[in-house]
C-alpha cells in the first residue's frame, strides 16, 4: 500500500493553528509586550516572492488579517533554503527574522544559537500535520522540535511510460533492458544511494549518532563494481547538475531522469502523455539485490531567537507551516506539501504521490548532525572518478577502501 493510499484511508486532518503563541517558551517573558509598529524581515527563495502576486506576499497579507494587533513592515529578501545556514550562521543577530531551510542544516543552526525552539502549540500543529518521518527531520539531537515543515525534500524516478510496464519501474536493471536512463552519479546527493541501500551508514542507523561515524558497509566494493558496470552500460546517460540528463529528455536520447518535484514541470513537458514518476527501484550486484535509497528530509520555516520580536516571528513561521500556507504553496508553486490532510489535493499530480511514496518507502533520513558537512566532498571525488572511468574492475576493491578510509579518518 502506497504512502498516499495509507493516509487518504486513515481520513488524515491537520488542525490550521493561526494565530497561536508559538514562540519558545524561553521568549514568553521577553516578548509579552510585542504589538504595534514591527519590523519584520523574512528570507525565502526567489519563486516565492518574484511580485506581490506571489506565495509570499499572499502570506504576509493574509497573516495580517489574522493578527490586527500588529502593523508589520515586511522586509523580504532571497535567500534559497539551501544556503540559510551559511547565511544566518554569519552574524545571528543581524540574519532574519523568519527564513526558510532546508532541514539538514538543523545541527549547524542549532550550534550557532540561530534558529528557536518551538513551543507547545506549534509543536502540536508540526506533529498533527506530518508523518513520523517529518517530524523527526525537524527534531534536534536534544529531542526538541526547531522548525516547520511545509513541504519533503527528496528524489524519486521519472520515466517514459512509454517504454517500461509496472514491473520494470521496480528494477534499474530491468529498466536498463529497455531504455536509455540518466542518473547524476557524479553528485553526492544521489550517488549514495547505492551504497545505502545495500547497508551503508552515516552516523548510526538513524544519522544521529556522531561517534558513529561513517561506515560503507560489507557490500560497498559490490555496490562500486555495479557502478562501473552501470557506467559502462550502453544504456546508461550521465546526468550532471547542468541539467544534462533533462536534456536528454528532452531530446528523446533518456527515458528516465532521477530529480525532485523542483523539475516536474519540466518533465512534464519533455514527457507528455508518456510521463510518469515513481519512487526508487532495486538493483542487483553480485552481493544481491538492494533497494535504492535516497536521502529524504524536509524544507521548514525557522524564526531567529536573536529576533527583536520573537514572538512575532515564531507566529509567523508557524503560519507559513500551516495547512492553508501549504495547500496555496501548491496551487501556486507545486509545491508539495507535508500535511497528511492535504493528501486529496495532490492524489493527481504523478510527482507529488511519488515524492510522498518515496519518503515512506525508499528512502532514508539525511542527517541534520554538523558533522554532515564531511560527507559531501569524499562522496563528490568518488562519483567523478566513476564518472570519468578512473574507477574500474580491476580497482574497485582498493579504491572504495581509500574513500571508506577518508571517512574513518574523520573521527579519530
Amino acid at each position: 500500500m502506497t504512502y498516499l493510499k495509507k493516509i487518504l484511508g486513515a481520513g488524515a486532518a491537520a488542525a490550521v493553528l493561526f494565530g497561536m503563541a508559538a514562540c519558545g517558551s524561553s521568549n514568553s517573558s521577553s516578548s509579552s509586550s510585542e504589538g504595534g509598529d514591527v519590523t519584520l524581515t523574512v528570507w525565502g527563495p526567489s519563486e516565492d516572492q518574484a511580485s506581490s502576486d506571489s506565495w509570499l506576499p499572499k502570506m504576509e497579507a493574509a497573516f495580517e488579517k489574522e493578527h490586527p494587533e500588529y502593523k508589520i513592515t515586511w522586509k523580504n529578501s532571497v535567500v534559497a533554503e539551501g544556503d540559510a545556514s551559511k547565511t544566518v550562521k554569519q552574524d545571528p543577530s543581524a540574519a532574519a527574522d523568519v527564513y526558510m531551510f532546508a532541514n539538514d542544516q538543523l545541527g549547524t543552526l542549532i550550534d550557532a544559537q540561530a534558529i528557536g525552539e518551538l513551543s507547545d502549540d506549534a509543536a502540536k500543529q508540526v506533529k498533527e500535520q506530518n508523518d513520523d518521518s517529518i517530524v523527526t527531520s525537524v527534531t534536534g539531537t536534544d529531542g526538541k522540535l526547531y522548525g516547520v515543515p511545509y513541504t519533503g525534500n527528496t528524489w524519486f524516478m521519472y520515466y517514459n511510460k512509454s517504454k517500461f510496464t509496472s514491473d520494470d519501474i521496480k528494477s534499474l536493471d530491468s529498466m536498463l533492458t529497455k531504455g536509455k536512463v540518466s542518473f547524476n552519479l557524479s553528485n553526492s546527493w544521489y550517488m549514495p544511494a547505492f551504497y545505502i541501500g545495500a547497508g551503508a551508514t552515516i552516523f548510526g542507523a538513524d544519522g544521529t549518532d556522531a561517534s558513529a561515524g561513517i561506515k560503507l558497509g560489507d557490500n560497498a566494493e559490490a555496490v562500486t563494481k555495479y557502478l562501473v558496470n552501470l557506467v559502462n552500460n550502453a544504456n546508461f546517460v550521465v546526468d550532471n547538475d547542468e541539467g544534462a540528463g533533462l536534456a536528454a529528455l528532452q531530446n528523446g536520447t533518456a527515458d528516465v531522469l532521477f530529480s525532485g518535484t523542483w523539475q516536474a514541470n519540466d518533465v512534464k513537458e519533455a514527457l507528455g502523455d508518456n510521463y510518469a514518476a515513481a519512487q526508487l527501484p532495486e538493483f542487483t550486484t553480485e552481493a544481491g539485490t538492494f533497494q535504492m535509497k535516497s536521502f529524504s528530509g524536509s524544507k521548514a520555516v525557522g524564526y531567529n531567537p536573536n529576533s527583536k520580536s520573537p514572538k512575532l516571528a515564531a507566529q509567523f513561521a508557524a503560519y507559513l507551516g500551516s495547512t492553508e500556507a501549504q495547500k496555496q504553496h501548491f496551487e501556486m508553486r507545486s509545491i508539495v506539501p507535508t500535511d497528511k490532510s492535504l493528501a486529496s489535493t495532490v492524489s493527481s499530480d504523478p510527482a507529488a504521490v511519488a515524492q510522498m511514496d518515496t519518503i515512506a518507502n525508499t528512502s532514508t533520513l539525511q542527517s541534520t548532525l554538523a558533522a554532515m558537512s564531511d560527507f559531501w566532498d569524499p562522496a563528490k571525488t568518488f562519483g567523478t572518478a566513476l564518472v570519468n572511468k578512473e574507477i574500474t574492475l580491476d580497482n574497485a576493491a582498493q579504491k572504495t577502501q581509500d574513500w571508506a578510509d577518508q571517512y574513518a579518518s574523520l573521527s579519530k
